[in-house]
């Protein structure tokens, strides 16, 4: 059996409080937690700890939140917890020089793509919005680079034709968990060589905003339908219904619309079970919409909206100005 080693875990949301849950399972011990500081949320904006905090809390390990690390005083503390490796999931702050050389083993990331592809903030919403057939995780020794370092572990997941943003980060972060305790284990007995990532193949994974959640429908409803997908459960897509926002949840390309001169963005005849819209440049595509938001309410099924707000989508009716929206 190998080694035990001791580790400092660096990572903030959910996402990296399920690889640190698969630490505590594990043989190797945590000997520290860093996140970021606590944030307002929450109708009272009341400061709350991340969720890696709050399972450190839980489990009576030392939690740190320094703003950055790259002061003597931080980097003098981070190393007197001794440890073998330090761990970074979505941690949310830059590890300058000095840390990444601190650990004997260094410092490895849990990062949720298959490098190169989608190096960066947003990787699991890029990859759907994409069209990607696949993601996955890569386990990778860490350099000063954005993701640049050396991969030790890759793990692939498929990305199917109904995997939203919320679906595939859930099962990365499973994933994520089960591939960092193996490299670790792996680290342990010196058994993990690392290499470098191709020179091929190079995507960046921009940060999400809510100004581009607007829909185009002069857009492949293809295109659209995957934005859709990805950009659920944040921010979610939308657009506009008689100048009120309409949050679009689900949708998938439908059958090439007939009425070839119907401009993008207005409403089909529907079939009963999805909103039906003309999208494409030349409007002659459709994009089938199988569950919404109206304003004030919760997400239904795009059949139970049409059975309760019938009128409100009205065959004909044009959605959007999103260019206004987007400016």
């Amino acid at each position: 059996m190998s080694r035990s080693l001791r580790v400092i875990f660096a990572g903030t949301p959910a996402f990296a409080a399920v690889s640190l849950a698969a630490l505590l399972d594990s043989r190797h011990q945590v000997v520290a937690v860093y996140t970021q500081p606590d944030r307002p949320a929450g109708r009272g904006r009341k400061l709350t700890p991340s969720p890696v905090k709050a399972l450190a809390l839980n489990h009576d390990l030392p939690v740190r939140q320094p703003a950055s690390l790259k002061t003597a005083e931080v980097q003098a503390e981070l190393a007197a917890f001794d440890s073998d490796i330090m761990v970074v999931a979505a941690y949310g702050l830059l590890l300058p020089q000095a840390v990444l050389e601190i650990p004997p083993l260094g410092c490895v990331n849990v990062h949720a793509s298959l490098l190169p592809r989608w190096r960066g903030a947003a990787p699991i919403q890029r990859a759907i919005e994409a069209g990607d057939r696949e993601s996955g995780i890569t386990i990778m020794q860490m350099d000063a680079g954005l993701d640049t370092g050396a991969m030790l572990l890759e793990q692939r997941i498929p990305i199917t034709a109904t995997t939203t943003g919320g679906d595939l980060h859930d099962r990365l972060a499973i994933l994520g968990g089960e591939a960092l305790v193996t490299a670790l284990n792996a680290l342990a007995q010196a058994s993990l060589p690392a290499t470098p990532q191709p020179l091929e193949g190079i995507t960046y994974a921009a940060k999400l905003s809510k100004a581009e959640a607007a829909l185009d429908f002069t857009l492949p409803a293809a295109r659209l339908a995957a934005k859709i997908r990805a950009f659920n459960p944040w921010p979610v897509a939308w657009t506009r219904l008689d100048g009120e926002p309409l949050r679009l949840w689900l949708a998938e390309a439908g059958v090439a619309n007939d009425d070839s001169a119907t401009a993008p963005g207005t409403l089909l005849p529907t079939s009963g079970q999805a909103l039906r819209i003309a999208c494409g440049a030349r409007g002659d595509e459709v994009l089938n919409v199988t569950r919404a938001q109206l304003p004030g309410g919760k997400p239904l099924a795009a059949r139970d909206l049409l059975n309760s707000r019938r009128e409100r989508f009205t065959a004909g009716k044009r959605l959007g100005a999103p260019e206004d929206d987007r400016a």
